[in-house]
C-alpha cells in the first residue's frame, strides 16, 4: 500500500492501512461517555471585506469543572482556510490534525489545491465517520471558513461552513457560531454584523461576541486579564492565513473589557 499509487484522500488510505487509527473506528465502552473527556466551546466566524475572521475562547470543561484554561480551538486548515472545533476536545484536535494532513496529502498527490467547497465536503465525510462515537456522547462539531481563491469578487471571497453531527455541510451567510455559548454569540453578532466589515472591525466584533457568550455561558471563558489568556483570533485573506499576536489580541480584548466597565450590558 505504501509503494503503490494511492488515492488522493489520506483518510481513505488510512482506512485501508490502519483503520484503527481513525477517530471514528475505535471501539468504545457501552453507554454515554460525554463526562469522561474535556469539552471545548465556543467558536465564532465572521465574513469581512477581503476575507474571513475566526475566533475561539480558551476554556475546556469537564462537567462542572474547568479542565483547561488555555486550550487552542482555532487552527489553520491549510494556507487559505481555518477550522475551529467544539465538542469533545481530544477527538476534535485529532480530527483537525487529520484534516490538515488530508488537505496536504491531496495537494501532494494531485499537484493542486482542493476548492473551498471540496475542503468542506472532505471535512463533512470525516465528521460522518465519527457518528458512532457521537451517538455515545463524544461528538465533535467543527466550524470551517476560508478565502475562496475562485471567487469572482474578492470582497465576497470569505466563506463560512457549519456542520451537523452526521456530517451535513451548510454554507452560512455573514457569520456563524458553534459550541455551548453559540446562542449568545450569535445573538450578539446578529445585532452588530453588517456586510462589508473591515478585517479589523470583524476582529473586534468576534471578541465582543465571545465576551457576550462568556457572560451567559459557564463553559465559555472570557478574556482572563489576570493570567493574560485571550481568545485565539485568526484571519484568512488573499495573503493567506494569519494568527493575531498575543499583543494584538490583548489590545482588542482589553479595549472590549474597558468598554464593558462603562456599559456592562453591551
Amino acid at each position: 500500500m505504501f509503494t503503490n499509487a494511492g488515492t488522493s484522500s489520506f483518510t481513505a488510505f488510512l482506512s485501508k492501512v490502519a483503520p484503527e487509527m481513525l477517530p471514528g473506528r475505535r471501539p468504545l465502552p457501552p453507554g454515554m461517555a460525554a463526562d469522561m473527556a474535556p469539552h471545548a466551546t465556543t467558536i465564532v466566524a465572521i465574513s469581512a471585506a477581503g476575507g474571513v475572521v475566526m475566533a475561539g475562547d480558551r476554556r475546556a470543561t469537564m462537567g462542572n469543572l474547568i479542565a483547561q484554561r488555555d486550550i487552542e480551538k482555532v487552527h489553520p486548515a491549510d494556507a487559505y482556510s481555518l477550522v475551529g472545533i467544539a465538542g469533545t476536545a481530544g477527538i476534535g484536535i485529532e480530527l483537525m490534525r487529520l484534516f490538515q494532513v488530508e488537505l496536504e496529502h491531496y495537494e501532494k498527490i494531485e499537484g493542486a489545491m482542493l476548492s473551498l467547497d471540496g475542503k468542506a465536503n472532505r471535512l463533512a465525510s470525516m465528521i460522518r465517520g465519527n457518528l458512532g462515537a457521537a451517538m455515545q456522547g463524544l461528538a465533535v462539531i467543527p466550524l470551517f471558513a476560508g478565502f475562496d481563491l475562485a471567487a469572482g469578487d474578492p470582497a465576497r471571497a470569505g466563506r463560512i461552513f457549519s456542520f451537523d453531527v452526521t456530517g451535513g455541510p451548510y454554507e452560512e451567510t455573514g457569520f456563524d457560531a458553534i459550541g455551548s455559548g453559540s446562542l449568545f454569540a450569535k445573538s450578539a453578532l446578529k445585532k452588530r454584523f453588517r456586510a462589508g466589515l473591515s478585517i479589523d472591525d470583524a476582529v473586534r466584533l468576534a471578541v465582543e461576541a465571545l465576551y457576550d457568550a462568556a457572560d451567559d455561558d459557564t463553559a465559555t471563558g472570557g478574556p482572563d486579564l489576570t493570567r493574560r489568556i485571550y481568545p485565539v483570533v485568526m484571519t484568512a485573506t488573499a495573503e493567506g492565513t494569519h494568527r493575531l499576536t498575543d499583543a494584538e489580541t490583548a489590545a482588542v480584548a482589553e479595549s472590549v473589557v474597558a468598554g464593558r466597565m462603562e456599559n456592562p450590558g453591551g
